[in-house]
């Protein structure tokens, strides 16, 4: 019989009652939940919600940012057969009443801050009955006080969580994408997608209940939800939080992770903070030339807890250079692929043979195929299992798009290689054809352009000429590093005007674009200076962005 995420936490709470489950710091120190305290306090949670009228299949948001309370929360909705819809912390107000409006939110858990928000919108979302302030507000009702109202019935023998279990094919989230391409869409990903993911994903990474994941990604996202919600109760294993980004390193050394899991951006940026310390000191320095790198990352280890022995890479292609430079530090990293509608993981490299470049074999009851496949044998990836979602949320059309005869059309192109290993090229709807029929890929241009140190980010995009109406040209958007600039100028003591930097960077980017066959290099570069409007995980919003014909 498949199992639903409550009997993760019910099992997790009965076989391992004092084992860890969350590992937090509040009030200057570290605290933990164990399995049994988390179920408890789903409890009071779950009486909550029945105690405001919340029904199965009703949606409750969680509108909060990673904390204790968004464990005991989620498991407390789901508890009672109700849908969960984990929406973003710090999402804007068009698109936050979009999700709450476009599903009918009826309940809300949130922060102080955006317990204001919802106050100034309710009149525009009328399914919605109430708003609770986890901090306190008094706009919303009070957590705290709504748990010690219910606690009485939550620790009784009749309890709300006790009286329904949902079934495995019952959703238990609604999980909006991301919005790279355009308007969210709310996944309906059941009990059973998830948790046949996990058990899926345990195989792939060998989780012991040993582990500690280090929680630095947000649970509204639903790569951090499965791997850091779900798998750990499935596993019995502990999940520490970091209190924010700019503490992952201190907080690593004081938790001693054995396991994190993160997008690319985040290891790119750890491994720069690294390579720029070890440039910094001459004995670092000339270990790291003399072939001692391991040595040097050994001490790296033991600044990150000296228990790491595992990084997952995953939400968004990775640099081989980034795997390379931690691999070089002796730390073992892998990267996989998903996407929010497969509740998300498609692929992994295995621990025992990666192999960079690729997105890894496909997990056990996991099927991928390359949908009308080019004389290369690359497509649109395709995905079946029971991982996939049932659907969008009240969007047949977008729905019909994207399922057909059970495969999710994931909008990602790419091929199947020798070995049985995925390979991805880029995005389906990114994907630029120009007039003489040939596919480009941006991806790959960008990959390209990154390898310029003067370079932060760009997008590849195709643009038509004025009056031209079939194919496309190639054009680049480049955003320089201001760190970079301003080491520069530190080091010759000149400032450097907008016009300078531009044709610094520009020049630059067409040393990196030689490489690339005619064809596939940018007719026009243009330079900006703001960065880029990205997604929680740190996605570049695509369609917000094109090609000025005009210059």
């Amino acid at each position: 019989m498949a199992m639903t995420i409550k009997d993760c936490l019910n099992r997790a709470a009965d076989e391992s009652p004092s084992g860890i489950a969350l590992k937090y710091r509040r009030g200057g120190e570290w605290r933990t939940r164990t399995f049994a305290e988390l179920r408890e306090r789903a409890w009071h949670v779950s009486e909550m919600l029945a105690h405001l009228g919340v029904q199965a299949g009703d949606r409750v948001a969680i509108f909060l940012e990673n904390s204790p309370e968004w464990y005991e929360i989620y498991h407390g909705i789901v508890g009672i057969g109700a849908v969960a819809v984990p929406v973003d912390a710090k999402l804007r107000e068009m698109e936050t009443v979009h999700i709450f409006h476009d599903c009918g939110i009826s309940i809300a858990f949130c922060s102080a801050r955006n317990a204001e928000l919802l106050d100034g919108v309710r009149r525009r979302l009328p399914a919605l009955r109430e708003v609770v302030a986890v901090d306190g507000h008094v706009l919303a009702a009070d957590f705290e006080q709504l748990r010690e109202e219910v606690s009485g019935a939550a620790m009784s023998g009749g309890r709300a969580y006790d009286k329904l279990d949902p079934a495995a094919d019952s959703p238990a989230s609604f999980i909006y994408t991301s919005g790279t391409t355009g308007r969210p869409k709310g996944a309906v990903l059941t009990h059973r997608n998830f948790v046949s993911n996990v058990e899926s994903v345990s195989e792939g990474i060998d989780i012991r209940k040993t582990d500690n994941f280090m929680l630095v990604l947000p649970l509204h996202h639903s790569f951090a939800f499965t791997t850091m919600l779900v798998l750990p109760a499935r596993a019995q294993c502990q999940v520490s939080l970091v209190e924010s980004l700019r503490t992952i390193q201190p907080n690593m050394a004081e938790c001693a992770p054995t396991v994190l899991i993160a997008v690319p951006l985040l290891f790119e940026k750890m491994l720069a903070r690294i390579q720029s310390g070890i440039n910094e000191r001459k004995l670092t320095r000339l270990m790291c030339r003399c072939g001692l790198t391991r040595v040097v990352g050994k001490k790296i280890y033991q600044r990150l807890g000296g228990s790491l022995r595992l990084m997952v890479s995953g939400g968004a292609p990775i640099s081989p250079a980034t795997l390379a430079g931690w691999n070089r530090l002796g730390f073992r990293m892998v990267e996989g692929y998903g996407v929010t509608e497969t509740a998300p993981v498609l692929t992994l490299n295995p621990m025992h043979a990666p192999k960079v470049g690729t997105v890894g074999l496909p997990l056990s009851g996991v099927e991928i195929r390359i949908v009308d496949p080019n004389a290369e044998g690359a497509g649109e990836i395709a995905a079946r299992g029971d991982n996939v979602m049932q659907g969008y949320y009240n969007n047949p059309e977008e729905t019909e798009k994207v399922l057909r005869d059970g495969w999710y059309h994931t909008g990602d192109m790419g091929y199947i290689d020798d070995d049985g290993y995925v390979v991805i090229n880029g995005r389906k709807k990114s994907l630029i054809v120009n007039r003489e029929g040939k596919n480009i890929y941006p991806e790959e241009i960008e990959r390209q352009v990154l390898k310029s140190e003067w370079v932060l980010e760009c997008l590849a995009l195709g643009y038509r000429e004025p009056g031209e109406d079939t194919g496309e040209r190639v054009g680049l958007l480049a955003v320089p590093d201001p760190e970079r600039i301003a080491a520069l100028e530190d080091k010759t003591g000149e400032h450097l005007t907008d016009g300078q930097v531009e044709k610094l960077v520009r020049e630059d980017i067409r040393k990196q674009l030689a490489e690339l066959s005619d064809y596939k290099r940018p007719r026009k570069i243009q330079i900006r200076f703001d960065e880029f409007d990205k997604t929680t995980t740190q996605k570049i919003k695509r369609y917000l962005y094109a090609i000025d014909t005009s210059r």
